[in-house]
């Protein structure tokens, strides 16, 4: 996780043990969300725009693979080129 750390997201853990990464979107209580889970051989990446359900699927941005430092390193990709 420290691999995707970013200036403009919080990481986190997500509910299912993956990575959460939360950024403001200007309304209380209703962040912008990627969720980072296993699918597959890697890690599915998720958007939850604001107000949305995380107990659904969201909508897929990407995938990561590899081992953990390099998923962290497209994970950090990801959410920077995210423009939200």
């Amino acid at each position: 996780m420290s691999a995707a750390q970013t200036h403009a997201w919080d990481l986190g853990h997500g509910p299912t043990g993956g990575i959460m990464a939360t950024r403001a979107s200007g309304q209380i209580g209703q962040p912008w969300i990627v969720l980072a889970e296993k699918g597959g051989r890697g890690m599915r990446v998720s958007l939850y725009r604001p107000g949305d359900a995380i107990d659904v699927e969201g909508d897929a941005i990407g995938e990561l693979a590899g081992n953990p430092r390099e998923m962290g390193r497209q994970l950090r990709a990801i959410l920077e080129d995210l423009s939200v």
